[in-house]
């Protein structure tokens, strides 16, 4: 018998059969699957950038509000009359559905109609009942929007975007805190069982309320009892009427201070909403003592902005009035074609409401919104409800809106806003136990639960505000600056290329078309999100390019060592393996660099994150995945002398 082989000696098996190395023309090829996929990842670049191609149309869009009665095709005749009338021409003129759409030249003249537009229906007796908003309409053709497909959202130094300037009422949040402190006054007395003459004075202008009494036992056992609840008035003993008398009348100080809360709670309240209706990076910030400024970047339809971020909408919950209940303590409401009764004593309001979701009843199927109260509301909601088993609970929305009414000033029509409030019963129902943290409200239609929800769950306002002023804002830099940023961006990205194709040459090429590839799933992926394109995003595609190219440098700088000492696929293969880790450990910690900007920046700074982030992910995948693709279509699967790299 024969000897076998001796450990360690050519042809020995040490721990299982030996890796077998494989033939230099086997290597460097790509997959069918991968290159499925890299086909379908183009595709997809291609159609979700395609719409970017399309610039959109200065447009007015008219929609009716819920409580508008005449129809939306005579005011949409109207519309089409008075800019007739005024010299306004319009094209593409579309009514469908709830929406008329009229599209204009320029933005000039889009303003212009939306003043004669509005205007017109005020005189035509149409009241407020329609919203006439400025628009930009898509031009993407329908196909593509059937995909999903739609236009990348540029910020207001670019485009411009959607301008408004917002008014908050002051004297409401007075009154407000007065009329909230004469309810926990009244509910004082009551549980005191103290005597007082009704109603309870108050002037909102003076900031002032007067509580009288039978005599001055009464009042001086009241003043104590309010000692520790007048901190923030001011407390004289009167004789008004004949009759002892307490003024309470709010400091200077308490003033100003409930104008800034005012002001900084509608501010929360204010992003919050902007937030909910899925705007990227606005900008809202104080002006003045009343003011608040908010520009929309890139927003497409302002209606539903503008129906929202001025609305004051809020839930009031009380009790349906004893029928032996003094008439100044009630007020009265029409509920399914029959007057009701309330206390004018709130159990809670909408600001205890911690979160709101819109939903459907299981068994009804009818809409709904289910309120979770936070945990001082619930307290109180339970106190109020427990006692009050077999009583009835009503459920009170309120909301303040605004009139347009045109005043006649100095021989020049002014357009004034009227606030005014509307107030209805939505749920009367008997309470038949008592209550926590979590309820449902019915009775209301799917859009009102959805807009309730949004603005309850979004924070109340601490006061009404009003648009007083709306504008689309063109591009803050100025054209000429926006074409030079274009500018830079063409010429650098050019002069990459040339050097890529003069240096790798055909490794050059390949780099060359990856990077192209790069910049189309860039803009894909962005106007997929919805994400919003500024200058700064400019400045983080350019150094996503660089960072695209520095990727293939490094591999390609790799391939040409290994050419040293391996053959030319052996080269390339170990290139492109060899260079990956270092590739994604610096792409990796600039990616995490990018989140963190985008967490901690604001506005600019957020534009450079997004666009840097979403640039990295691409990036890397065509550094490595497509540009490795490519070399292995050119040289994968055969015998090579030499590279031209």
């Amino acid at each position: 018998m024969s000897e076998g082989p001796r450990a360690g000696a050519p042809g020995a098996f040490l721990g299982g059969a030996a890796p077998r190395r494989r033939a230099p023309e086997q290597l460097n090829r790509t997959g069918w699957g991968k290159r499925i996929a890299l086909l379908l990842a183009l595709v997809f670049g291609v159609i979700y950038a395609i719409p970017n191609l399309y610039p959109p149309d200065y447009a007015l869009q008219l929609s009716p509000r819920e409580e508008a009665e005449q129809p939306l095709s005579e005011a949409f005749a109207a519309a089409q009359a008075a800019l007739a009338e005024a010299g306004l021409a319009s094209f593409g003129a579309t009514l469908e559905g709830r929406a008329a759409l009229l599209r204009f030249e320029s933005n000039d003249a889009q303003l212009r109609a939306q003043e004669v537009v509005k205007e017109a229906l005020v005189r035509g007796g149409f009241g407020d009942n329609f919203i006439v908003a400025l628009n930009l309409a898509s031009t993407t053709p329908a196909w593509l929007e059937d995909l999903g497909a739609q236009r990348m959202n540029f910020g207001l130094d670019l485009s411009g975007g959607v301008h408004f300037l917002l008014e908050v009422d002051m004297e409401r949040a007075v009154a407000d805190r007065l009329r909230a402190f004469e309810d926990e006054v009244r509910t004082l007395f009551r549980t005191e069982r103290l005597r007082y003459l009704r109603p309870v004075q108050t002037e909102q202008s003076a900031r002032r309320m007067t509580i009288r009494f039978r005599d001055e036992a009464d009042r001086d056992e009241a003043r104590r009892l309010l000692a520790d609840r007048v901190l923030e008035f001011t407390v004289t003993a009167e004789l008004i009427d004949d009759a002892p008398a307490l003024q309470l009348t709010l400091r200077p100080e308490v003033v100003k201070d409930i104008e800034d809360y005012a002001i900084d709670q509608n501010l929360v309240s204010l992003r919050n909403r902007v937030n909910e209706l899925g705007v990227s990076e606005p900008l809202v910030q104080r002006l003045g003592r009343n003011r608040i400024v908010l520009d929309l970047p890139g927003i497409q339809d302002s209606t539903r902005a503008k129906d929202i971020i001025g609305k004051v909408a809020n839930l009031e919950f009380r009790l349906v009035a004893e029928p032996d209940a003094p008439r100044s303590d009630v007020e009265t409401y029409d509920y399914e074609f029959r007057a009701i009764d309330l206390e004018r004593a709130l159990i809670v309001s909408g600001d205890r409401v911690s979160n709101a979701q819109a939903g459907f009843d299981p068994e009804t199927s009818m809409p709904q919104v289910n309120i979770t109260l936070d945990g001082r509301g619930g307290q109180r909601m339970n106190e109020a409800t427990r006692g009050n088993i077999g009583r009835s609970m009503a459920i009170l929305f309120k909301e303040t809106r605004t009139r347009t009414r045109y005043v006649e000033i100095d021989g020049e029509t002014v357009a004034r806003q009227i606030p005014y409030e509307t107030q209805r019963l939505i749920s009367v129902a008997t309470i038949q136990a008592a209550l926590g943290n979590r309820f449902r409200i019915t009775g209301i239609s799917q859009r009102e639960a959805s807009d309730l929800a949004l603005l309850l769950r979004a924070g109340a306002l601490a006061a009404p505000m009003y648009i007083v002023e709306e504008r689309t804002v063109g591009a803050s830099l100025g054209e000429d600056n926006i074409r030079a940023g274009m500018l830079s961006v063409a010429v650098g990205f050019a002069l990459v290329l040339l050097f890529m194709l003069v240096y790798y040459r055909l490794f050059g090429l390949a780099a060359n078309v990856a990077l192209a590839v790069n910049l189309v799933l860039l803009t894909a992926v962005m106007s997929l999100l919805g994400a919003t394109l500024t200058l700064p995003g400019i400045a983080g595609i350019v150094l996503t390019v660089g960072m695209a190219v520095d990727a293939n440098v490094l591999i390609f700088s790799r391939i040409r060592e290994e050419l040293a000492s391996r053959s030319p696929q052996q080269a390339i293969h170990a290139g492109f393996d060899r260079a990956f880790i270092t590739i994604f450990d610096a792409n990796l910690t600039t990616f995490l660099v990018a989140i963190v900007l985008y967490a901690i920046g604001s506005g600019p700074v957020k534009g450079f994150a997004v666009t840097l982030a979403i640039g990295i992910v691409t990036s890397m995948f065509t550094a490595i995945v497509l540009t490795r693709a490519l070399i292995n279509a050119l040289y994968g699967g055969r015998r090579v002398a030499r590279l031209a790299i």
